[in-house]
Formats: structure tokens, C-alpha cells, sequence
């Protein structure tokens, strides 16, 4: 049985019996909802509907919380680079002249100057002025912005309340309903959970915390305390600090996850092409493949199931991949002849990561023919630079690919009878000004090399006492 869940939306794609079913079939594990869209019968129906087709099945209701966003407009306003629009808090607008947000204090947030983003950042706005309750905006990206859509206002404090009129109302709808799970949003402390765990009872809905936000990540041990699990977010953490560090995040709030032994679901944009397309992109298969990896317990499908052309095709090609990263990572695990299998050149990686680690090294010297020893210590991902000498000029450019490294040539011998070799090296990348007086080095290489035989020498030098006791001159 494959370890990693699947959590797959249901939407009008797939609120029928017969989709629930062929879901189930192909690899779901969680039906989720998403409290921001369609109304309370819509989801109370979806509800019933899943318990009758699948009663053992898990039921996920993700509540909007705190999470900005824009009404249901009657009119979706297209714009272009440069153009104006007015975001308000007065809910009496339809988008044909101004475009209602869910937050009715926003206008006392912001100011002229702040970058307000919606749908996941693909749009972009800059406030230019804010009168009484309408936030005047200009575009700086082309597109519509459309109902219910997010709205992201990155480094603004909001005034939010903890809990919101909403999460009374969702978690008294997720109770009444019975749902085995809610996810609250932007969650950036404890308090937050414990308050909406106080909602819901003891004997009510299991919690999952959505980190979305800066505020999540500072606080992340604490929250992952207090809920029952965590989900990462990355479409509003991506805006909501940078996008840059995203993959960073991810693995930070797993690795955290796993300490406190809290199940984390990873979601947003997994198989995002499958929304329209039958097959996804190589790097959407990779990042499924980089989550389970990295140890994520759950997968997250959103638009690829919930509105997608081929949300069965997802669903089965998101477990195909899952499957076969866990079977690699269990051969991994069960590789009892790993120890056996054990070199000197293994052995000498270890310690030449250990002593980079340990010690003040500024840069790592590998003297190598064919390169094996430059490569197997780039592959360590030591920080310091490696620079691979070689008496091979073709050798000595090749290994410039290898990661961190520098190749040098030099024209003398690398006798197999002596090491005499190695110091000459050192003086040559000194007189280079490859060395300086204040490095201190670490040199691999093999000594007295026989068939088969690779690095199996290491060596430190502060630089400084080489010149002074080699007299080298410049």
C-alpha cells in the first residue's frame, strides 16, 4: 500500500457518484471542499453524497478564515498594464465600477504605495490612493481579475480578527455536517488553532493549519504543536513572501512537520497543466517526486479535480509517480549491503565532509588525473571551492562542469613511487594566486596509486607555514 495520500477537491467536475468512484479507483485518499466557493447547500449535498458513495472516505472542509478575497462579481474586470481599478469594502458593487473584497476594514490597512496581489500573484496592483472605504489601484500586470479570487497585501499587517464571523459559521456548518477535518487559514500562532479548536469541540473536526505567510513560518514549531496537521500553501506563500525561497519553505515546514510527527500535505499547482491537458510537464512530475522525497505525507489536487478536463488522469498519474519514489526510497532503506559495499574513497568523503565542517577550511584541493576525487567531493556539496589539478590539460578543463569546481592544469608528473608531486601543486596555484597566504587547505589524492586504488590520502596546510617553510618565492 503506497504511504503517501492523495487529497483530491471535488467541484462540479467531479460531484457525482461516478467520478467520486473512479477517483477512489485511481488513488484518493481525501475528498476536500473548499469552503471559498459554491454555498452551504452546494457543499452540504457534496457531503451527503460522499458519505453514501464513499462512507469510509475522509471528507477535508477548507474554511476561508482569514483569507482575503474578492466577492462574486456579475462583472469581471479585464485590464491592462497601466490601467486603474478601485478594490472597496462596501459589498454593494457587482466589478462593473468597483471591485468588492470579503475584508471589511482593508481600506484601513492600506495606503498609497502598497502592492496588493490577486489569484496567486498573477495579478499585480499598486495603491495609489485610498478614499474612505475604495482602495484606488493601478495594474501593473494585464489580465481579469474574477470572482472569489485571492487577495494577498505581502509585508501590510492586517487587523484581522482571530476568528472571523465566517469561522463560526463554517466550523458550526463542518460540525453539523460531520466532516472529519477542517483548514483554517494564514494561521500564524498557536492561539489561532486553539481558538478554532474550542469552536469545534472535542469531539469535533481534526485540524489542519494552512502556513501561508511569514507569520506562519516564524511561528511554525508553535503551531505545529497545537494542530493536527499542517498544510503548505505555496500559491499564497509564494506571494505572501518570495518566490525565490518557495522550495526552501517547503522543505523547512516539512523537515518541522516530521520533527513534531504531524502529517503535512503539500499543495497547490502539483499538476496544474492537467487542468487543461492530459499529460503534465516533466517538471510537474518532479516536484510530486521532490515532495514525497523530501517526506511529505499528503499530496494536494485543486483545480486539476475539481474543474479539470481529466481529474481521474491526475489523480491515477499523481499516485503512479508517489508510488514509484516511495519504491526507490524503500530500496534505499532496505540496502543491507550498503555497509559492505563500503571503499576508501566513501570512507574519505566522509572525512573530508567532516573536517570542512570542523574546521576553519577556505579551500579544497584535489590532485586527481581523471578527476575522481574532484567529482566525489563536489558531490558531498562542501562550501568551500574545490580546485581539481590535473597533469591532463583536457581533464583539467573537463572538470569545470563538476559543482564548485575549479580545474587547473599543470605540466609535471604525477609519479605513482612518491607524493612529491603534491606539494608542487600547492606552490603552483600559490604562485597562480590560487592560494593565498591566508587559506588553510585541505588536499586530497591518491598515494602510491595501484589498479583501483583512489584517494586515499588527506592532507591540511595553513599556507602561511608552507611559504615560510618551503621558502617559496614569488
Amino acid at each position: 500500500m503506497s504511504r503517501v495520500r492523495i487529497v483530491a477537491t471535488i467541484g462540479p467536475a467531479t460531484n457525482n457518484a461516478d467520478a467520486l468512484r473512479a477517483l477512489a479507483k485511481a488513488g484518493m485518499s481525501v475528498a476536500r471542499l473548499n469552503g471559498s466557493h459554491s454555498d452551504l447547500d452546494w457543499h452540504r449535498a457534496t457531503i451527503a453524497l460522499l458519505r453514501k458513495t464513499l462512507p469510509d472516505l475522509p471528507i477535508l472542509l477548507d474554511i476561508p478564515g482569514r483569507k482575503i478575497r474578492t466577492v462574486g462579481l456579475k462583472h469581471a474586470p479585464s485590464l491592462a498594464a497601466g490601467d486603474t481599478i478601485t478594490l472597496t469594502t462596501e459589498p454593494d458593487h457587482d466589478g462593473s465600477k468597483k471591485v468588492p473584497v470579503n475584508y471589511d476594514r482593508l481600506h484601513e490597512d492600506l495606503k498609497a504605495g502598497n502592492t496588493i496581489l490577486a489569484d496567486d500573484g498573477t495579478l499585480r496592483f499598486k495603491v495609489i490612493e485610498v478614499r474612505g472605504r475604495d482602495i484606488l489601484c493601478r495594474a501593473e500586470t494585464p489580465g481579469t481579475l474574477r470572482s472569489r479570487k485571492g487577495i494577498n497585501v505581502p509585508f501590510v499587517k492586517l487587523n484581522t480578527a482571530l476568528v472571523t464571523d465566517r469561522d463560526h459559521k463554517m466550523v458550526g456548518f463542518a460540525r453539523e455536517t460531520g466532516v472529519d477535518f477542517i483548514g483554517i487559514s494564514f494561521v500564524e500562532s498557536a492561539a489561532h488553532v486553539e481558538a478554532i479548536r474550542e469552536l469545534s469541540g472535542k469531539d469535533g473536526p481534526r485540524i489542519v493549519s494552512k502556513v501561508e505567510n511569514q507569520g506562519g513560518l516564524d511561528h511554525m514549531e508553535e503551531i505545529l504543536a497545537a494542530t493536527d496537521a499542517a498544510m503548505i500553501d505555496r500559491g499564497d506563500l509564494s506571494v505572501e513572501t518570495n518566490l525565490e525561497s518557495l522550495t526552501l519553505f517547503q522543505k523547512r515546514i516539512i523537515d518541522a512537520a516530521r520533527a513534531a510527527g504531524k502529517p503535512v500535505i503539500v499543495a497547490t499547482e502539483m499538476l496544474h497543466t492537467m487542468i487543461e491537458n492530459d499529460f503534465p510537464t516533466k517538471a510537474e512530475v518532479s516536484d510530486i517526486t521532490n515532495a514525497v522525497l523530501d517526506g511529505a505525507s499528503a499530496l494536494m489536487l485543486s483545480g486539476e479535480t475539481a474543474v479539470g478536463k481529466h481529474p481521474v488522469s491526475a489523480v491515477k498519474l499523481m499516485r503512479q509517480v508517489a508510488t514509484a519514489t516511495e519504491s526507490y526510497l524503500q530500496t534505499r532503506l532496505d540496502d543491507a549491503d550498503a555497509v559492505a559495499r563500503r571503499s576508501v574513497p566513501r570512507a574519505m568523503e566522509d572525512a573530508i565532509a567532516l573536517i570542512c565542517r570542523s574546521l576553519p577550511i577556505t579551500k579544497i584541493v584535489a590532485v586527481t588525473r581523471s578527476g575522481f576525487a574532484a567529482r566525489s567531493v563536489a558531490a558531498r556539496q562542501v562550501r568551500q571551492p574545490i580546485i581539481a589539478v590535473s597533469n591532463d590539460a583536457q581533464a583539467a578543463r573537463s572538470f569545470n562542469i563538476f559543482p564548485g569546481v575549479i580545474g587547473e592544469y599543470v605540466d609535471i608528473p604525477f609519479p605513482r613511487t612518491s607524493t612529491d608531486h603534491i606539494v608542487i601543486c600547492l606552490e603552483t596555484l600559490w604562485h597562480r594566486g590560487r592560494l593565498s597566504s591566508d587559506d588553510l587547505v585541505l588536499v586530497t589524492a591518491v598515494g602510491y596509486p595501484k589498479s583501483g586504488n583512489r584517494m586515499n590520502l588527506i592532507q591540511t596546510h595553513a599556507v602561511s607555514d608552507l611559504i615560510e617553510t618551503l621558502g617559496w618565492k614569488k
